[in-house]
């Protein structure tokens, strides 16, 4: 069987995109290694729009349903899958020949293979690494990359936070209401981060931040002690005891398995036309943070999930 489209990727692009696809009769399949996206260990999202206040599990729960609820006959959701690999092949359809994408996917025991005339990459992205001496040693004892799952692990220790955007910010106020303290430690001297979250965590005297500062080096035994910093300024290093290292660095896109297929720009982020979603490769469109898009959000990716359904959909009745 060869599919009208096929959709990689569960979060709110690969959702948005998967619902207008059965609405608009487009036989699909929906491949994704599960539904949730980087908000999901958000303890509550604020500008998701249509919900006051949500919670980055609850918000998952709620993709996966909505697509469900609307896939009829129509979507195939092949959910626990994991794209490994995409092939372009010419072929014979209806007397005329065009591109097919062979897509192979699987998990740890088993792989599949699908055929499809267009594809939507929103395989989104994963958390940057600290790279930091000692990092890797001490991850999970005492290296944190979700505050959320380990946070209340260091309820009255002091703690730290290495990251000057949104999610650093929104980590360090999730701390404050159980760490005896929690330092920042910003490579530069301005934020990234919203003007009003900064101020939010800076009005609580258990925050600290620490400016022009890079983490050199994790110490400890068994577990993280303290950590090792250079101050940019005056080039002289530092040393601060801590018992949790939270790291809140930015993302890398999922992008791995598209090299040689189509352009990746100098971060591994899929370049796309803003106005219409598709990429360098002819019948490939992408949305969401897997993209060269300057913003990402949740609320972007899934509007471009839906402009890249509504291109794939003009292009293939055109």
């Amino acid at each position: 069987m060869i599919y009208e489209l096929a959709i990689i990727g569960g979060g709110p692009a690969g959702v948005s995109a998967g619902v207008y696809a059965s609405r608009k009769r487009l036989k699909t399949v929906f491949i994704t290694d599960n539904f949730e996206g980087q908000s999901t260990v958000s303890p509550e999202i604020q500008n998701w729009i249509g919900d006051i206040a949500i919670s980055g599990a609850d918000l998952s729960n709620k993709l996966k349903a909505h697509l469900v609820a609307y896939k009829d006959n129509i979507v195939d959701i092949e959910d626990g899958m994991r794209v490994t690999e995409i092939t372009k092949t010419e072929e014979e359809i209806d007397g005329k020949m065009r591109t097919v994408f062979t897509i192979t996917a699987g998990t740890d025991d088993k792989a599949k293979t699908f055929k499809s005339k267009t594809i939507i990459l929103s395989t989104g992205s994963h958390r940057r690494k600290l790279a930091a001496l000692g990092a890797d040693k001490f991850e999970g004892k005492g290296v944190v990359y979700c505050a959320t799952c380990d946070g209340p692990l260091f309820s009255g220790q002091d703690v730290c936070v290495v990251g000057a955007g949104n999610a650093a910010f929104e980590t360090a106020m999730q701390l404050l209401a159980y760490a005896k303290s929690v330092t920042l430690f910003n490579r530069g001297d301005g934020f990234r981060a919203d003007p009003i979250t900064v101020q939010k965590a800076c009005e609580n005297d258990k925050f600290t931040v620490i400016k022009n500062a890079e983490i050199t080096e994790v110490k400890g035994e068994k577990f993280v002690s303290s950590v090792m910093y250079k101050n940019s300024i005056d080039n002289k290093m530092y040393e601060l005891p801590t018992k949790g290292v939270f790291v809140e660095i930015g993302l890398l896109p999922n992008t791995e398995f598209l090299k040689g297929l189509l352009d990746l720009n100098d971060f591994g982020q899929i370049k796309i036309d803003p106005k219409t979603s598709q990429t360098s490769c002819k019948g490939i469109w992408a949305a969401g943070d897997c993209t060269d898009l300057l913003y990402h959000q949740n609320n972007i990716a899934a509007g471009y999930g839906i402009i890249a359904l509504e291109d794939v959909f003009f292009n293939l009745h055109k």
